[in-house]
């Protein structure tokens, strides 16, 4: 049922789908968890009310109903407080790009109401990093981590997001300054976003917005560093697939450019084949004849709905699931050599070094690791 409904729009076959699924002796219980773990519900309640709602029982409609409402409630303030954000951005000259959250709401979904979000993306140059940070301390946010002043500056070189909570609680903002970590070793140069941007409109106010080859492939780049262990993920690639007018032969070359051609069939190959996305012919025998791809979409549905906890999140998973999505040794070489690396505000807590020692963080890294990963049991 959550397959059928992780579409927008439903055609007469899935309605069918639906009523017969709902003739079934459905747990419920199960259904609306898994709903939850994949950011679902909305999409769920949207289409079991408007298409099939005399079949559904009361009491799991009513439930639904509640979550949806309150869904929509809660992203409509979220999106009111991202336009009060990026108007303080503006002000003080600094250029943000809604990202994620809202921002794929409205471009990907149409209706800020179909989708679950929970915190607010907003993305920045690097050279602004610094000011904006300060905006946001200035306006009631806190920083979730305490970066010593020692290590600032190799904070903003080796992540790429930080997270503010607002003093009320009712507001977490991720500020980006890159699209994934260092270590991942993806080869897009966040500067070259800002080149290519369109408008989009939030609560009737003009937004940044992607343009729909970067979207598509940023969202596939985001799946695969998460394992695409939620199905609104590929609910929204096959979404931009379906309603948005792709340059194929743009796509694919910026894809090769950077590294992520393999992440971006992923994406595709699970949209094709999980939420029926039409491809074109010619990118589908590409996608379709990439061994590591099938391989891969085989790990990712068979994950797809355990439960959370059920899950593998060690560290021999998580670096093997990314060295396969690599397609050239160059990539997985890096990849490896700056997960061992690369500094992050766990290595400073871990230990504390004077200044003149900082050096030897990256190699006490590597057995930070082996703790964390091997000698203890696995949390993610």
């Amino acid at each position: 049922m959550l397959i059928c409904v992780a579409r927008v729009t439903l055609e007469l076959d899935k309605i069918s789908c639906l009523r017969e699924l709902l003739g079934e002796d459905l747990d419920w219980n199960y259904l609306l968890r898994m709903a939850r773990q994949h950011g679902l519900i909305p999409l769920l309640y949207w289409h079991l009310k408007n298409a099939v709602s005399e079949a559904v029982p009361e009491r799991p409609l009513a439930e639904l109903k509640a979550y949806f409402d309150e869904n929509h409630r809660r992203n409509i303030y979220l999106a009111g407080e991202l336009l009060k954000l990026l108007r303080l951005f503006e002000e003080q000259g600094i250029i943000a790009l809604p990202y994620k959250g809202p921002a794929v709401a409205v471009s990907v979904y149409g209706n800020l109401a179909l989708r679950r979000f929970s915190d607010l993306d907003i993305l920045v140059r690097k050279p602004d990093v610094a000011r904006a940070r300060q905006l946001l301390e200035d306006n009631g946010y806190v920083p979730e981590l305490k970066i010593p002043a020692a290590h600032e500056a190799d904070f903003i070189r080796v992540n790429y997001v930080q997270l503010f909570n607002r003093q009320d609680g009712r507001v977490v903002v991720e500020l980006h300054w890159a699209v994934s970590p260092r270590s991942f070793s993806f080869a897009l140069d966040p500067n070259a976003l800002w080149e290519r941007l369109g408008v989009s409109t939030l609560l009737g106010a003009p937004i940044r917005a992607l343009s729909p080859e970067d979207l598509l492939l940023l969202l596939c780049v985001h799946g695969t560093k998460d394992f695409w262990d939620r199905l609104e993920w590929v609910c929204g690639v096959a979404e931009v697939v379906r309603t948005m007018e792709l340059d194929w032969p743009l796509l694919l070359q910026r894809a090769a450019g950077f590294g992520s051609t393999r992440m971006l069939y992923l994406g595709l190959f699970l949209a094709h084949e999980l939420l029926e996305a039409p491809l074109p012919e010619s990118v589908w025998q590409r996608v379709d004849t990439d061994a590591a791809v099938r391989s891969l979409a085989g790990t990712v549905i068979k994950r797809l709905f355990m439960d959370e906890e059920k899950r593998d999140y060690g560290l021999s998973f998580r670096s093997s699931f990314h060295v396969r999505a690599k397609e050239n040794m160059l990539d997985r070489l890096r990849y490896c050599f700056r997960l061992a690396t690369t500094v992050t505000h766990e290595d400073w807590e871990f230990i504390s070094l004077p200044p003149s020692f900082s050096f030897a963080y990256s190699l006490l890294r590597p057995l930070r690791l082996l703790r964390k990963y091997w000698l203890q049991t696995p949390r993610y």
